[in-house]
């Protein structure tokens, strides 16, 4: 699959998706952004917002002119999520920005956004744009157990807290599919591999297992990843969320670990950017950033537990 390369979502029983490759921070198969083509038709999260020109011709492929398209729904507002809804908003009149109540206001005045992304994100902040913020207007609160209607199918609201306070994650029944947000890591599908994401600062291991359960009792067929694209479960779900579970686990204890050891939190950090076994998918700087902030989260989540 190419950056930019719209695809039909097959998997399981799924109809009326797609996904596209954002490029995200110039890397292949990190970013998807999804489409469904409903009645109203919508988009899943927005990707940082760089490249969003491919969006917009993603959602004129699949036939959704700028009149057309009514729903954003964000699963939270990290920025590798929702960096790119104020420009869908600017061009897409009719689409309303659906986002968890908890990040809501960072869609009309993101600027604290920005700030906290630039500090967790360090060097890759090169990657981002500035995001436009969103008319108050045209933004929607939603929250655990509400309903966006898109004709055929329709997205259930289910929260999500462990990644960040203002996830969510959404079922759509029709496709027994679930857009995961960051609730159920990252899939690589070039190693057909799950692995950790637990960015600062809000990172809470206890929390994202519990999240892990709620997957786990919607047993969906189809996950749809974020990062990255949609894996097929079927009856295995629970295993899936079982293995997630154990690399986050295990994740915490090596970096808890590796503290003990060195007694230099920077050594650390350094230490787990020089040993990312993702280097041969996403290159070196990307898997080394990545390892990065994924060690500064578990470092503050270990700081937070220990007060």
């Amino acid at each position: 699959m190419e950056v930019g390369d719209v695809r039909n979502v097959t998997t399981g029983d799924c109809s009326d998706l797609y996904y596209l490759d954002t490029g995200m921070y110039e890397t292949d198969g990190y970013g998807a952004v999804y489409i469904l083509d409903d009645e109203r038709p919508a988009v899943v999260d927005t990707g940082i917002g760089t490249n969003y020109d491919l969006l917009r011709e993603g959602l004129a492929e699949v036939g959704i002119g700028t009149a057309d398209l009514e729903v954003i729904a964000l699963t939270h507002v990290h920025l590798d999520h929702a960096g790119g809804a104020g420009f869908l908003a600017a061009d897409y009149p009719n689409a309303d920005v659906y986002v968890p109540a908890l990040g809501a206001d960072h869609m009309a005045d993101p600027s604290r956004l920005v700030a906290g992304t630039k500090n967790a994100v360090g060097e890759q902040w090169q990657y981002y744009v500035e995001p436009e913020p969103v008319p108050a207007s045209r933004i929607v609160d939603i929250d655990d157990g509400d309903v966006i209607d898109l004709g055929t199918h329709e997205l259930r609201v289910h929260g999500a807290p462990g990644h960040a306070p203002h996830q969510v994650v959404f079922e759509d029944p029709a496709n027994d599919a679930v857009f995961t947000a960051d609730a159920a890591g990252i899939w690589v599908p070039e190693i057909e591999a799950i692995r950790e994401t637990s960015p600062p600062s809000n990172f809470d291991l206890e929390q994202c297992l519990a999240d892990i359960e709620m997957l786990a009792e919607l047993d969906p067929d189809v996950f749809c990843y974020p990062h990255f694209g949609p894996r097929y479960v079927g009856d295995d779900a629970d295993v899936a969320l079982e293995e997630y579970a154990t690399v986050l686990e295990e994740w915490v204890d090596a970096v808890a670990a590796k503290r003990r050891e060195l007694e230099d939190d920077d050594a650390v950090i350094e230490y787990f950017a020089s040993a990312s076994d993702l280097t041969d998918v996403w290159g070196d700087e990307k898997a080394s950033e990545e390892a990065k902030l994924n060690t500064r989260g578990v470092l503050g989540y270990l700081d937070h537990r220990e007060m």
